[in-house]
């Protein structure tokens, strides 16, 4: 054992059995670091308990409605088809116990120390977790982040993502608060299961930062479906019995206020501030391009740091960080061509730059754009329809950025981001022979520039 080793008693303590602790601290531990982890609630973090995976399931819930819809015109007749909330959560709360005990399994067979207690910091080498002082000769934080509700009369009334994966009941009316990928999936979510739904957001088009078209359309689709969207719509009040007041004036009634108004980082008591860490204004944990600290023996990954806050990035970035700690090998983080999808009905999926940002960047770009009713569609009644879109930089014609509203559009994202990643031209998309009769393959059938 090395001095370094012995004057601790870790190599690394991580803070935080979400995603990216999970990933990181098993990976340190196959590289031969001397790990422990502290959580104080249920392994798996935001993503496995009330995030990715419980919000999919009930994603998948709620499709089932247009499922039904369309199987008639191919022949097939079911009946009136019926939906049970408790059912849906009994077997939900199931799959994610299971998932707990997995990411559980995983670190105890990497040999990690576990500890089932809150963690604060006392200095740059030690924490108190569980009545114990513990060094560690790194401390990495990644305890996410926490639903905002903004601070108005009766916002206590609401609730947040967090309470909505465990209603006793569906209520029959709900306003959504918020123009984010937690606001539009819930919207989705509730108006699949039946609930009359209201979307209110504050702005002037929904999912700021994405591609401006993009948004546009998909507003489009979901209210096509029946979701009420309200832009420039903010709630000013909730009153007792749901009342909601907005600051135009207007007041409605519902059920149900959930507040999908963004998250803010896990850093209130931790100690961080005490221990010389410095913070963003909204609590992020400031890093640099490795996810060093302004302590270079304090770490810190995923929302904590609120640079992009995804969970796939959260363990991009704890495996970057393992090999930078213990694998001889400094690895910085990669943001760069970050594919994601909002699980919306209908979904959302793009990697790459917005036509906004690729203009604002390269300045002259090709645009390429298709807008169809699926095959799947075609014996229905359903309105939906799939849009496409390519941005091209004029000069090079690489693919700056590929965007899918549809059915299924992160699968075909997905497949799409890597060759986006790898800088593929806009000619090379064309020489790929596409899959027919698929919708993916009007990503390499795209021939005409868009006019505007």
């Amino acid at each position: 054992m090395s001095a370094e080793r012995a004057r601790y008693d870790y190599d690394l303590f991580c803070i935080g059995a979400g995603s990216g602790g999970v990933r990181a601290s098993r990976v340190c531990a196959n590289y031969g670091a001397h790990v422990a982890i502290a959580e104080h609630g249920r392994f798996g973090g935001t993503c496995v308990n009330v995030g990715c995976i419980p919000k999919k399931l009930l994603s998948y819930a709620a499709h089932w409605r247009d499922d039904f819809s369309i199987a008639a015109s191919f022949g097939w007749s079911v009946g009136e088809p019926s939906f049970d909330w408790p059912t849906l959560l009994a077997n939900k709360d199931r799959e994610i116990a299971r998932l707990n005990g997995v990411y559980e399994r995983l670190l105890l067979d990497a040999g990690v120390a576990i500890f089932r207690a809150r963690a604060r910091l006392r200095d740059a080498h030690t924490v108190e977790v569980g009545g114990k002082t513990i060094t560690a000769r790194h401390i990495l934080v990644a305890t996410g982040s926490w639903p905002r509700v903004p601070a108005i009369p009766g916002s206590p009334l609401g609730i947040t993502s967090n309470e909505a994966f465990h209603l006793e009941e569906l209520p029959r009316s709900a306003l959504v608060v918020g123009g984010g990928y937690v606001a539009l999936e819930f919207a989705s979510i509730f108006h699949g299961l039946g609930v009359a739904t209201t979307l209110a957001h504050r702005g002037e088009r929904l999912l700021r930062g994405f591609d401006g078209e993009l948004c546009e359309r998909l507003a489009g689709e979901m209210a096509g479906k029946g979701v009420k969207i309200r832009l420039r719509a903010n709630p000013a009040r909730i009153d007792p019995g749901v009342q909601v007041a907005f600051e135009d004036g207007s007041t409605a009634r519902y059920e149900l206020v959930l507040f999908a108004t963004g998250r803010k980082p896990n850093t209130a008591n931790l100690g961080l501030e005490d221990a010389g860490v410095t913070l963003a204004a909204d609590g992020a944990v400031l890093v640099d391009r490795y996810s060093r600290s302004s302590v270079d023996s304090v770490w810190a990954i995923g929302d904590v740091t609120n640079r992009v806050n995804l969970t796939p990035v959260a363990t991009a970035e704890a495996t970057w960080l393992a090999k930078t700690l213990f694998h001889d090998e400094p690895t910085p983080v990669d943001h760069d061509n970050v594919p994601t999808t909002v699980f919306a009905n209908p979904n959302l999926a793009t990697v790459g730059l917005s036509e906004e940002k690729a203009r604002e960047r390269f300045g002259a770009v090709d645009i390429y754009r298709t807008h169809f009713r699926a095959l799947r569609d075609s014996l229905s009644a359903s309105e939906e329809k799939t849009f496409m879109k390519l941005v091209v930089d004029a000069a090079s014609q690489r693919v700056l950025g590929a965007h899918m509203i549809g059915r299924d559009a992160g699968e075909i994202i997905q497949g799409i981001a890597i060759a986006v990643k790898l800088g593929a031209t806009k000619p090379q998309f064309d020489a790929t022979i596409g899959i027919h009769p698929t919708a993916a393959e009007e990503f390499v059938t795209m021939r005409s520039k868009a006019s505007g």
